[in-house]
């Protein structure tokens, strides 16, 4: 998974698949039987920055790119079809000149005769000490290394992609990696059937070129380095081996599907589950115990007396249910933020039915770009309903902005930052025809469907609230500092973010350095923990303030819920400082844009939660009251 302007769309979702490593998908593609000699295709993705110690670079490059000079084939390149969702995650497929024969060993094979300028040679050495690593796709397999995790001993392909160059033989000197040796692991159905179960590639720096000679010696000892002040002649050579392997065809996925430190995976998990266990039988018993000596309090009440005594959350009964500053904002946040839970719910089911097969690049994005399409019915319906229920009574603008203010908020910053890209010539910049694929699903599809949904949930109206709203508003007095709204936002954000923080290592790993997230059921563990957890926060927050005779819950309840957002941004902003090395102010802008967007769209989802949970809370809460 790899991270682009647009694939901002599906932050919200960094979602799940199944639980384990090597669990059953759906492959993308039929299996494909080769004869001996028939030719392998080759095809070349885009450069990208590759995560060692730190990343330093967050802008791709297209293979093609001219200042690099690798070699093309016959005729050009010709562009490969690839899905919307692939596009959006940066892929950029091309022919390459590669010519490899099922099982047919080759050694030292002369690709091209490659000439560098001097300037280029500065961008290429650059790219080398950025870390940049090329990646090929043969039979839908991305090039790989074969690597033994060190904490738990297992064997398992990495598909980070394979080294531009080499820049610790010699300090600040780097060297051209212009040799691979090509492994290509097969399967043999029978004596004249093979398939591809396994891609790996080692790059190799070497001066191959002889004086006097056009053959390359692959064999030399020196390193290539590339001059910046004078022009540079090489050649870029490469080697095929054939390696059996007993893995058939439909698990030749699993050894690219590794989950790294599962130890701390599971005890993440784990020690979620138990925080958040012990979270919810606490306040069930709190709130449960001391709501129900109240209510039986207050029902044992003669409301046939003239001198009632109310305290507590009873006192502010006649204001509960008041109209809060701003419902049109509020509503369109809250249903926003329902469109974007709906989305990652069934984006969910849909990778635990194994439907996001890693052979199917991009499905994950395409998948959530469809989802998030198809439920602005649900953005609409939840939008009308809680207008209606908060006393809003100005429907029309109230859809209008449903449907087009918060997306209208993330194209416009990852426009922004696609103008960055298109700066830098980054191949992660979206095409214009993409953009405009988009607009139309947003124009054609989803802001009717939104429209829709308004009207459907205006046909059912508002939820009936149990108690009436007093003629004149009571006064406030002062309340402890931690129910003010920001600090409590801040403290109620804590255990959801907590019990998240762990995994959200993994995922911004996977999103912003090029390296592959399969650990996707724990994600959705992780999900359903922080769902929970947030939930359950948030109500009781919300129980405090109106134990504190604050009846202004509305919008408390949503910036509790979406808290976590701020610790989110925090962790963030640590992440860029510990794990990155972003050298180009590009870099760093379009690493503050997407975490902007992360936390945005962690706050809305968030927040809705938080809403709705409380809602239906006091709901319940003053419908079990005798109120005169």
């Amino acid at each position: 998974m790899r991270f682009t302007a647009s694939a901002a769309f599906a932050l919200a979702a960094s979602l799940l698949s199944p639980l384990s490593a090597s669990a059953f998908y759906l492959p993308g593609t039929a299996p494909r039987d080769y004869l001996p000699g028939e030719r392998i295709d080759v095809f070349v993705n885009t450069l990208t920055p590759m995560l060692n110690s730190k990343l330093r670079s967050l802008i791709s490059h297209d293979y093609y790119d001219e200042r690099f000079h690798f070699c093309q084939p016959e005729g050009g390149p010709v562009k490969q079809p690839e899905s919307l969702g692939s596009i959006l995650f940066g892929d950029r497929i091309l022919t390459s000149p590669y010519e490899i024969n099922m099982m047919e060993n080759s050694t030292c094979q002369l690709l091209c005769r490659s000439s560098v300028p001097k300037d280029d040679a500065k961008f290429i050495n650059d790219r080398i000490k950025e870390d940049y690593g090329l990646n090929f796709i043969v039979d839908g397999l991305p090039s790989s290394e074969m690597k033994r995790d060190s904490k738990t001993g297992e064997i398992f392909l990495d598909a980070q992609g394979f080294n531009l160059g080499d820049d610790e033989t010699i300090p600040d000197k780097p060297a051209l990696n212009n040799h691979y040796d090509i492994y290509i692991q097969y399967h043999a159905r029978d004596a004249n059937h093979f398939r591809v179960v396994g891609v790996l590639v080692y790059p190799r720096t070497v001066d191959s070129m002889v004086a006097g000679s056009m053959s390359p010696d692959c064999f030399a000892t020196q390193n290539l380095y590339l001059s910046e002040a004078t022009d540079n002649e090489f050649f870029y050579t490469y080697s095929v081996s054939f390696i059996p392997s007993d893995v058939p065809w439909g698990l030749r996925w699993d050894a690219y599907l590794h989950v790294f430190d599962p130890k701390i995976h599971w005890f993440s998990l784990i020690n979620s589950l138990v925080i958040v266990g012990f979270l919810v039988f606490m306040v069930a018993m709190v709130l449960y115990r001391t709501i129900s000596k109240d209510i039986s309090r207050y029902n044992a009440i003669d409301l046939s007396e003239e001198v009632q005594e109310d305290y507590g959350w009873k006192l502010v009964h006649g204001e509960v249910f008041r109209l809060p500053n701003r419902p049109m904002v509020l509503s369109v946040m809250v249903g926003n933020g329902a469109h974007l839970v709906m989305m990652c719910i069934v984006t969910l089911v849909f990778a635990l039915f194994g439907f996001l097969s890693p052979s199917n690049r991009g499905s994950l994005a395409t998948v959530l770009l469809i989802c998030w399409t198809l439920f602005g019915c649900v953005g609409g319906y939840a939008s009308a309903r809680t207008y209606a229920t908060v006393g809003g009574d100005q429907w029309k603008p109230n859809l209008v902005l449903t449907a087009v203010l918060f997306p209208t908020v993330i194209f416009s910053v990852i426009g922004l930052l696609n103008l960055f890209l298109i700066g830098a010539s980054a191949s992660g910049a979206v095409p214009f025809g993409t953009i405009l694929a988009i607009l139309l699903l947003w124009f054609l599809i989803s802001a009717p469907l939104s429209v829709a949904g308004y009207f459907y949930g205006m046909k059912h109206g508002a939820f009936t609230n149990p108690v009436r709203v007093a003629s004149i508003p009571r006064q406030i007095p002062p309340k402890p500092r931690y129910l003010h709204t920001v600090q409590a936002a801040i403290l109620g954000g804590i255990l959801p973010f907590g019990a998240a923080f762990v995994e959200l290592y993994f995922v911004l790993s996977s999103l912003f350095g090029n390296r592959a997230y399969y650990a996707f059921g724990f994600l959705f563990l992780t999900f359903l923990v922080v769902v929970l957890t947030t939930a359950t926060v948030t109500v009781l927050f919300v129980y405090f303030i109106l134990c504190a005779e604050e009846y202004r819950w509305h919008w408390r309840s949503f910036m509790i819920g979406g808290g976590s957002a701020f610790w989110l941004f925090a962790y963030g902003v640590w992440y860029w400082a510990s794990r990155l090395s972003l050298d180009s102010f590009t870099s760093v802008v379009l690493y503050f844009g997407y975490l902007f967007l992360f936390s945005l769209l962690n706050f809305l989802l968030g927040g809705s939660i938080g809403f709705v949970a409380s809602y239906f809370a006091i709901r319940r809460l003053y419908a079990s009251i005798r109120v005169d």
